[in-house]
Order: C-alpha cells, then sequence, then structure tokens
C-alpha cells in the first residue's frame, strides 16, 4: 500500500484538485465523529485515484472549498462505500453534494448480495483481502493520528477502484446498470442531507401504534427534541429519549413536579427544556387528532393485513426470480403502506415500477 500523503492546510487541497482533475474516478470515503453532537464532526477525508492515497485533515478549519469542483466534476465518477452518511458529513461542512457516485453497496445490492454488505465483505468476498476493523471506534478527532490510524483509514479506500470494476463487470452482465445509477443518482438530492423537522417523528419506531391523543403527543415530542437537538447540536437522546417520549405522552405531565415523577430527568436538565417540553404537551393535548384517516396510523386491518401478506408473497418470488434480496425492490414498511392505501411508494418510480410496482399496484 503507498504512504499516505498528508493535507492538512487549504493551500495544498489545490495540488490534490489539479491530481484528480486528470483521473476518470476516485474512491472517498471519510472520518466523522457524532457521539457528542447532532451534526457530523468530519474529521478526515481519505481519496484514492492514480495509485496514491490523500488523507485530507478537515479540522481546523480546512473548507474543502478548493476540492469542490473535483467532488462536483460530472466526468469524474466518486466510488463510496455506503455512500449516504459520507455524503451527509461532507455537505453539512461545506454545503457541497459530490456527485456522480458509485456506491458499492448499493451496486453490491443490485447484483443479489445483501443489502447492508460491509466494505470488509465486500473485498474479502470479492478480491479476497482481508481489511483490518480495529480502529472503527477510534478517536478521528485526536491529533496527531496514530500511524494505525492513518493506515486503517488509507485502507478504507485503497480497493475501492477494484471492487468498483468487478461490481460492474457483473452488473453490466446482468443488463442492470439502469438499476444502479437511478438508485445512487438519487444520492444528490440535497434534502437527504439537510432533513426537514417537522418529519423527525417518523424516525420513532411504534409511534404510529399509539392512540390517537399520546400518539399527536408523541409526534409533537419528537419534532421539538428534532429542533432542540439542531439548536444546541446535542444527540437526540441528549435531550429526549424515545422511551421518555412514549412516557411523556402517555402520562402528559402538566406541571415541572408531574415531570419529575413521570420523565425523573437528571438533575442538570435545563428550566427552559422543561418548559420547552410541557409547552409542547400542551399544545399537542388542544389539537383534535380525529382528522386522520383510518388505517393510515400504523394499525392494519384484517383486511390490510391479507393484502400485506399477498403482497409479501408476490414480492419475495419476484426477488428470487432475480436473484436478489426482496428489501432491494421493496422493504416491508414500503409494502405495509401499499395496504394502507399509499400509492406514491418508491417502488411505483424507477426501474422498479416496471420490475414489480406495476404488478403490485394491480394486485390491490
Amino acid at each position: 500500500m503507498p504512504d499516505a500523503i498528508w493535507i492538512e492546510r487549504n493551500a495544498q487541497q489545490a495540488e490534490l484538485a489539479a491530481a484528480l482533475a486528470e483521473q476518470p474516478w476516485f474512491g472517498l470515503d471519510t472520518e466523522f465523529m457524532r457521539e457528542r453532537t447532532f451534526f457530523p464532526r468530519l474529521c478526515l477525508l481519505q481519496i484514492a485515484a492514480g495509485g496514491r492515497i490523500w488523507c485530507v485533515d478537515t479540522l481546523g478549519g480546512n473548507n474543502l472549498q478548493a476540492l469542490t469542483p473535483a467532488f462536483t466534476a460530472p466526468a469524474t465518477r466518486k466510488i463510496i462505500h455506503s455512500a449516504r452518511q459520507d455524503l451527509e458529513a461532507i455537505y453539512l461542512h461545506s454545503r457541497c453534494v459530490v456527485a456522480p457516485v458509485f456506491d458499492t453497496q448499493i451496486v453490491a445490492g443490485c447484483i443479489g448480495m445483501k443489502p447492508q454488505i460491509g466494505y470488509a465483505e465486500l473485498a474479502q468476498l470479492l478480491l479476497g483481502v482481508t481489511v483490518p476493523k480495529d480502529q472503527t471506534r477510534s478517536d478521528w478527532s485526536r491529533r496527531p493520528l496514530s500511524a494505525a490510524q492513518v493506515q486503517y483509514a488509507a485502507e478504507d479506500v485503497l480497493h475501492l477502484g477494484e471492487i468498483a470494476e468487478r461490481l460492474m463487470h457483473r452488473l453490466v452482465a446482468l443488463g442492470r446498470e439502469a438499476w444502479a445509477q437511478q438508485d445512487c443518482e438519487a444520492l444528490s438530492d440535497p434534502s437527504l442531507y439537510n432533513a426537514d423537522p417537522a418529519r423527525a417523528w417518523e424516525r420513532v419506531r411504534g409511534l404510529a401504534q399509539l392512540q390517537p391523543h399520546p400518539r399527536e403527543r408523541a409526534r409533537a415530542l419528537a419534532i421539538w427534541r428534532e429542533r432542540e437537538a439542531r439548536a444546541r447540536d446535542l444527540p437526540r437522546a441528549w435531550i429526549l429519549s424515545d422511551a421518555a417520549i412514549f412516557d411523556a405522552a402517555h402520562l402528559n405531565p402538566t406541571t415541572g413536579q408531574e415531570l419529575q415523577q413521570a420523565l425523573h430527568p437528571p438533575d442538570d436538565f435545563p428550566a427552559a427544556l422543561a418548559e420547552g417540553l410541557l409547552e409542547t404537551l400542551r399544545e399537542a393535548s388542544r389539537r383534535d387528532p380525529s382528522d386522520m384517516a383510518p388505517g393510515k396510523d400504523g394499525r392494519l386491518t384484517p383486511e390490510q393485513k391479507l393484502i400485506l401478506e399477498k403482497l409479501s408473497r408476490r414480492l419475495d418470488a419476484r426477488a428470487k426470480e432475480l436473484g436478489i434480496n426482496a428489501e432491494i425492490l421493496a422493504p416491508r414498511a414500503e409494502l405495509k403502506a401499499m395496504a394502507q392505501g399509499e400509492r406514491l411508494t418508491a417502488c411505483q418510480r424507477g426501474w422498479r415500477r416496471d420490475i414489480i410496482g406495476v404488478e403490485l399496484m394491480s394486485m390491490l
């Protein structure tokens, strides 16, 4: 493996950008930290191209502005494994949408590998190469990085080009280039990396199973938590855990004393947060949740369960015919939404529509 070239000044990035401008592709990976923050803190950027590897120190004010032309060059393919979080970290650091992307995890799924296959497993299966995992939990914000950290970071991009070549060969043989292209192009939507806080409740598992009034309170608390976490740049659970959202939604405390009894917040829980939480519950309790459409609250009727089973059987059969995981075509949550009357699901768009979407729709 070539020694990684360390880039720590903005001026050095111009030289790197010039080198990348001559390449048809480059491998890209990031190391970031978010254990104590809401937003990912981009610590390191690794790039592999033309037999060389660069490690770009993104701490200390490096803004990546000089690399933006390389990140957005339409003729240069950026090879990334499981790209979404890396692209998010880069976007939030520099407001740059990296494109076009060749996501090796997405492509692996299109040719029949498991949907969430990891980089190390892919390298082992396709190349017979063992990629070390000893620095997975490393502190990437420390400086200087150890030699082991730099080597681990470099390994994460070293094999991307060869992996992409092997995957592309299989993809072409199966005639599925359009599948991968469409799914990879979807990663260039900046809204993926700047989510609307008003939709934060959708990530809270089990919320849809609540009765109408507790559900409306839980929904409001999830939105409030998202906004507070963003404003304070703190992890969501540091503001309010999912379990506390459900407790508050059920118990509906109205005073500080009732809040203490219901949630047992820590002694240093800010008074402003406590009051904001209580006010959110008050406002939610004044709303009438009865206008929610029947059958859209996550609870399947007996008839909808039968529809879901029918859709699942056909989806599984079609996936088996294609030699891919059914999740690649449509996750179960999507089938459930269809059984409840949703018609604008992902399998009704793009390449999935002809492969399975139209047929599933005809079964409703």
